[in-house]
């Protein structure tokens, strides 16, 4: 099973996210508000995929979360404007997802992030 942890500063959103995870038979293994509180606590669930709204990743926030984890996970970018794609690519995201997708597309979108784990 896919562990994923979510980090949005909005309550609705961040729990529509993890139902939708669940839904999707993935685990979601812990949930920030915030930037600093996803260094702190995201590397000790061993994660496999990191879910972030683009709006709370610092300019080197990416960097610094995959040196204080000791393992691989895929990081996908969630933001309302599909410009920040290019920007998602040079913050080190292995993914972006636009918060308007239809949920079959983000479905598959997150589908084919969790075979990229896998293999």
């Amino acid at each position: 099973m896919v562990r994923v942890y979510v980090v949005n500063a909005q309550p609705e959103e961040r729990a529509a996210f993890c139902l939708f995870l669940r839904d999707l038979r993935m685990e979601v293994v812990g949930t920030a508000i915030d930037w600093p509180t996803t260094l702190l606590e995201a590397p000790v669930t061993r994660f496999n995929m990191l879910l972030v709204d683009a709006d709370l990743l610092p300019s080197q926030g990416m960097a610094e979360l995959r040196k204080a984890c000791s393992h691989e996970f895929a990081a996908i970018l969630v933001s309302k404007l599909d410009a920040r794609q290019q920007a998602a690519s040079l913050a080190g995201a292995d993914d972006f997802i636009s918060k308007s997708e239809v949920p079959k597309r983000l479905a598959d979108r997150l589908r084919a992030a969790v075979k990229e784990i896998r293999s």
